[in-house]
């Protein structure tokens, strides 16, 4: 008697198990007639809206993308001087750049900073970067950006290197005999002489003064 009454108990608390359950599975199903609205995590009431769709139709609906976020690299090319300094702070050598020197100022960028370097080859390979935004903190233009685009995977991974030169092979080589010539025609001009400036007067300079620290002579012992 006893086992049949726990088993008929067993299968009641079963099925008011399942019943709860399923209670609180429809219950959100009849509810979720309309997607939830997509918000910042910034927006004051982003943890209130807790009924209807979450998931969202991706690509066609985005989550919105802080802008402080580490996502692809881009340079502005014109902006660039070319300094280097990216590719030598980044810690995956994932910055390629090819300089080619110019005897003359090239251009100026936004911010005023003068141009002497042609940027032959900018390339980067987002496929080894890190996203540790070191390239962005030592650029002294602001060139280089962290963009909010961050879905770009591709099939073949050599499509992750992004070229920014806009030099084409035909320029490239005219920069680099330009700067040759100017190497060679600076080597054979000789150097104008210094200039050798004499002191009319004889009056000797005066030495700097010596700093003798004042030593106090100790007080007599209190009798």
């Amino acid at each position: 008697m006893d086992r049949n009454v726990t088993y008929w108990s067993s299968l009641a608390d079963a099925f008011k198990s399942l019943s709860a359950g399923l209670k609180l599975t429809l219950r959100h199903l009849f509810k979720a007639t309309k997607s939830q609205s997509v918000k910042s995590i910034k927006a004051a009431d982003y943890f209130n809206e807790r009924e209807g769709i979450a998931t969202i139709q991706y690509p066609h609906i985005q989550l919105p993308v802080p802008d402080v976020g580490r996502y692809k690299l881009h340079n502005e090319i014109d902006d660039c001087i070319v300094c280097d300094k990216c590719a030598v702070v980044c810690p995956v050598d994932c910055i390629t750049i090819e300089p080619i020197k110019s005897p003359e100022v090239i251009g100026k960028t936004s911010d005023g900073t003068s141009k002497r370097i042609y940027a032959a080859k900018f390339d980067i390979d987002m496929a080894k970067c890190c996203f540790c935004g070191l390239c962005t903190t030592v650029c002294p233009t602001e060139c280089l950006t962290m963009t909010k685009e961050y879905d770009f995977s591709v099939f073949d991974i050599k499509e992750h290197t992004f070229a920014f030169g806009e030099m084409s092979t035909a320029d490239i080589d005219e920069k680099k005999k330009a700067w040759d010539e100017h190497q060679k025609l600076k080597a054979t001009t000789p150097a104008a002489p210094l200039a050798i400036t004499t002191s009319t007067s004889d009056t000797p300079k005066p030495a700097k003064p010596v700093f003798k620290p004042k030593i106090k002579p100790p007080s007599p012992p209190s009798a």
